[in-house]
């Protein structure tokens, strides 16, 4: 590669390239081919070196390199609507659709998303604010973009020769008048930019020539793809704007002075009672604070199995049947002030009081205005070298297949088989405990790796599953060799999430993704071992506590998702504020109940089957488990003195009611002899006065003189 006779531009990200080579070289080959390729030449890449493309990019930034995912082909709205806000000098990455955008930002792959979320013709993109949900991103800056579509054709052609027009359906609504002027068939693709590219590959629908056909698209499309622009600004209405967001991993709130306009997005959810919207509308307008947009649409699968779930819980805690109405709707709320002004906080916290769920979407100043990060990254871009824009169309994980995981289970008693005969049907698993399970392991088809050699155990693992007693998690953590956990997914599957998370945080380094879980499900006695029938519609809660490899982790997750569980994502907090208290109880009572207690019938109701079902199932789990969630649920205590004072009640009912029943039956008793004397007595008056002879039966006895009574 002679350096001398390429343009500036190539031999800076050579020089870019080689000084990253040491630690992560061969994930920048993807975007640095790209740009090889236009500039002529792709001989770095087979003589620096023959590997393939398989790592994924590292979190940082490539020396001031910006890198931003939109959605489309290359020279789409959305690319220009980047290069608008962030400057010509962007690293754009064109993704297929709206999540990619997101996966790459929140895997570390790129550094922002650039993405639309409403049209002033077309209303609201819904899957971007039902993604924003799902994805732990945050908004640092909004733009306003001018959509102005062009008529773009092959170079020579004219427009007399124009028969079709080829574009986005929604283009195609917004040009409606000027194709119907000129005669021109609009015929309905995928994408603006993705015509364009049609034309200049000559990949067009049936009838369709670049003879015949333009495309409707941007002006960067045409300069992207080679076309001519017949004419630009063809759309009916002028007021065709979309507003976009910069979506990034952290957020921009402590950068927000007082003299910066700012906006802050919001999303929760409230109670299906009267007046709960104008409530906590009224947050905000005690406190003078305006609003720029509140929309309400039905929520996501993934918020909607955290309201199930949190009502189930309300539900039993206040002894009431949970009453889920069948839409629950999200409002999306932008308010016209920062997160953390002292308005803003108190408005916040009245709704929280008010709302089940409350997220802030983001923090952010108005009107295409960068501050902090954003602004530092955007100006360090002015000090590259840069003939004119780059645009990639592939990140390295697009070239990664999809594979198998190899997971390890660190723990290997009831719950640890439990959870193999689930993950081994996918996915390669191995396992290890204190005690000798290799007879066990066997029979599963697994290996089997003995305590001490735990370096053998970790290599080439992709995830690390502690299914230990929470008792004993601070002692195995530590026990494990902190250098082989690199860049590897522990997660940990205890009754109660916040100590383990505490625990993982404390002593694994930064480069070890954590996964805090709790499957509220696990092995019983009578359960058909190779059945994940105790799997289907039972809570799978998990928080994605520290995550840099995301496409693992959701590979992991699908495990969960696809054995039917319901996959209800919170803070381990909530959870155990949640769960620990009714857990704790559940298992318990299961412990109070055997078989002595519940013998078998031929006839049960459903009410003695649920309590056999409780004992089945707290009987396979250990006792170290049980202790865990006693030591560390503060309230246990507690719990335990009112199930002991609710049996010593009981038993007082008990006692009383039987004393009462004997004393009712000792009552009935005394008050019938005494009512047989009265009538004896009765009987003995009425003889007196009607003279009857004393040998009558009515007198029940003989006189004992002959002379009468």
């Amino acid at each position: 590669f002679d350096m001398t006779t390429h343009q500036p531009r190539y031999r800076l990200f050579f020089l870019l390239a080689l000084t990253n080579f040491t630690r992560d070289c061969q994930a920048r080959w993807s975007p640095l081919q790209h740009m090889l390729e236009r500039g002529g030449s792709t001989t770095l890449l087979t003589a620096a070196s023959g590997t393939t493309t398989s790592a994924i990019m590292d979190q940082a930034p490539l020396s001031g390199i910006l890198r931003v995912a939109y959605q489309g082909e290359p020279g789409a709205y959305s690319e220009k609507a980047t290069r608008a806000l962030l400057g010509q000098k962007v690293m754009a990455f064109g993704r297929p659709n709206f999540e990619s955008c997101f996966r790459a930002v929140a895997s570390g792959e790129c550094d922002y998303a650039c993405l639309p979320i409403e049209n002033s013709l077309g209303g609201s993109i819904h899957e971007n604010y039902d993604l924003m949900l799902r994805y732990d991103l945050t908004i640092v800056a909004e733009h306003e973009f001018r959509v102005k579509h062009c008529l773009l054709v092959k170079k020579g052609v004219k427009r007399e020769d124009i028969k079709y027009a080829i574009s986005h359906p929604q283009a195609l609504a917004q040009c409606d008048n000027f194709l119907r002027g000129l005669g021109i068939t609009p015929i309905q693709t995928y994408d603006t930019a993705g015509s364009a590219k049609m034309i200049s590959e000559d990949n067009l629908p049936l009838g369709c020539t670049v003879e015949n056909t333009a495309a409707i698209a941007s002006d960067l499309a045409g300069e992207t793809y080679g076309l001519g622009c017949l004419d630009s600004g063809i759309e009916d209405d002028n007021t065709n704007f979309t507003r976009f967001l910069l979506l990034a991993r952290k957020g921009i709130a402590n950068f927000l002075t007082k003299k910066i306009p700012a906006k802050t997005s919001i999303v929760f959810t409230l109670p299906d009672t009267k007046g709960a919207l104008y409530k906590a509308l009224a947050c905000f307008s005690l406190r003078d604070i305006g609003f720029s947009k509140i929309e309400s649409r039905p929520t996501s699968a993934s918020l909607l199995n955290f309201l199930k779930f949190r009502s189930q819980q309300k539900s039993r805690n206040t002894r009431k049947k949970a009453d889920m109405p069948r839409f629950r709707y999200c409002f999306y709320l932008d308010f016209l002030l920062g997160e953390l002004n002292e308005n803003s906080q108190n408005a916040l916290a009245h709704l929280r009081e008010q709302a089940e769920f409350v997220r802030i979407l983001g923090s952010y100043p108005q009107k295409s205005r960068l501050v902090g990060p954003v602004q530092t990254d955007v100006e360090g871009l002015k000090a590259i070298d840069l003939a004119d824009s780059v645009t990639c169309g592939a990140l390295p994980s697009d070239l990664e297949e999809e594979k198998s995981l190899k997971i390890g289970i660190f723990g290997f008693g009831f719950f640890g088989q439990f959870l193999v005969r689930q993950f081994s049907t996918q996915h390669k698993v191995s396992c290890t405990d204190e005690v000798d399970k290799s007879k066990e392991a066997r029979k599963l088809g697994i290996d089997f790796f003995p305590s001490y050699d735990l370096v053998n155990f970790l290599k080439d693992l992709d995830v690390v599953v502690l299914a230990v007693p929470i008792v004993n998690f601070e002692d195995i953590v530590l026990s494990l060799p902190a250098e082989h956990l690199r860049g590897k997914l522990v997660v940990e599957v205890c009754p109660l999430s916040s100590h383990p998370k505490s625990i993982l945080l404390r002593y694994l380094d930064q480069d070890v993704d954590i996964l805090s879980s709790h499957p509220m499900f696990g092995p019983g006695v009578h359960d058909d071992p190779h059945s994940t029938k105790t799997w289907d519609g039972r809570p799978f809660i998990y928080e994605k506590v520290r995550v840099a490899d995301l496409r693992r982790c959701e590979t992991f997750l699908q495990i969960f998702a696809e054995a039917r569980c319901q996959m209800v994502e919170m803070t381990a907090e909530q959870h155990d504020s949640s769960t620990a208290d009714a857990e704790f109880v559940t298992h318990l009572t299961g412990r109070l109940l055997d078989s002595r207690l519940l013998p078998p019938t031929p006839v049960t109701s459903k009410e003695y089957a649920a309590l056999c079902d409780l004992a089945d199932m707290t009987s396979g789990d250990s006792f170290d488990l049980f202790y865990g969630m006693f030591k560390f649920n503060d309230r246990a205590k507690e719990y335990l003195n009112q199930m002991r004072n609710n049996l010593a009640r009981v038993e007082r009912q008990l006692a009383a009611k039987e004393a009462y029943m004997m004393a009712r039956n000792e009552m009935k008793n005394s008050d019938r002899k005494r009512l047989i004397a009265e009538t004896k007595l009765l009987l003995q008056e009425v003889v007196k006065d009607v003279g009857i002879a004393p040998s009558s039966p009515l007198l029940g006895e003989r006189a004992e003189t002959k002379g009468g009574i």
